[in-house]
């Protein structure tokens, strides 16, 4: 035997042995040191827990117009930490009325409580984008004796898209199930996830249209908690940037106070506690105080 035809043969073993290795399950990770911080971001590209020192959070008492479904939360929420059942939530409505900020206000306040027999909440983030490996950092997480809010903000599905298929599975049903310490809260400006278009498209072409509206809205239906978030109206509003003023020592009479609130959501075309926010940092920066 020459030694070129050895050598052919050698190379080519050494690449069965490649991909033979490559078709071999991947070693689970570890889990991470889950005590370094209460917040993390998945990172799926590399199936890594990113702690984050520091999430940007409002406090929960801070949180007005909107105490109906804040209440609600936080009590599925504080279910949850105490060991009992609850629901998967997804927060939908109206843009900057509060929906991420109550997930994370939520977070902070029930770890601030000390309530004996609380168990410990981490808040961990997944994009949008990344929903495909949520069942991977389930399997990750689910070897911890913490309990993990699994969040998710703008979560939707536009046409064309699959990936809401497994998220359907992961939620509800799938084989391994969602481990007893994961709650998946999620918000989303559309009750359905879907654009209206998309299911009423379903509806007008498909041979069985009920059929096909139920596939694509039935994603929501895996959501146990549906809360509103709606835009609010005028005093609601007023009542908003006069708490946030009070807050920050800002002085300002209540009559100047309506009438530049006022022309501030005019220009920004809508009422809402985003809106209200940015009218304080302006008054606040005018002020010198920062916030």
């Amino acid at each position: 035997m020459s030694d070129e035809y050895s050598a052919a043969i050698l190379a080519e073993l050494g690449r069965i042995a490649k991909a033979l290795e490559a078709l071999q399950p991947a070693t689970a990770k570890p889990a991470p040191d889950f005590s370094e911080a209460e917040a993390y971001h998945w990172d799926a590209s590399s199936d890594t827990l990113l702690p984050v020192k520091k999430v940007a959070c409002v406090p929960f008492e801070r949180l007005q117009g909107i105490d109906d479904v804040k209440q609600i939360l936080l009590s599925n929420t504080l279910q949850f930490a105490r060991g009992f059942a609850a629901n998967n939530a997804l927060l939908w409505g109206a843009r900057g009325m509060g929906k991420s900020s109550s997930v994370k206000a939520i977070h902070a306040h029930i770890n601030s409580l000390g309530e004996p027999g609380l168990k410990r909440l981490i808040l961990v983030e997944i994009a949008r984008e990344d929903i495909e490996a949520l069942p991977r950092l389930m399997r990750i997480v689910a070897r911890d004796d913490a309990r993990f809010i699994v969040f998710c903000d703008d979560l939707s599905f536009d046409k064309d898209e699959t990936s809401y298929k497994s998220l359907k599975t992961i939620l509800d049903g799938g084989l391994e199930g969602r481990p007893e310490n994961v709650i998946f809260y999620a918000t989303s400006n559309r009750r359905h996830l879907m654009p209206r278009e998309m299911v009423e498209n379903e509806r007008a072409t498909a041979i069985s249209p009920g059929e096909a509206v139920d596939e694509k809205v039935s994603l929501s239906d895996r959501f146990g908690l549906w809360l509103g978030f709606h835009n609010c109206d005028q005093p609601t509003f007023l009542a908003m940037i006069r708490g946030y003023c009070d807050e920050y020592g800002l002085k300002i009479s209540d009559e100047t106070l309506r009438a530049r609130a006022i022309e501030w959501s005019m220009t920004r075309g809508a009422r809402s506690g985003r809106v209200a926010i940015q009218f304080v940092r302006a008054l606040a920066g005018e002020q010198g105080k920062a916030v």
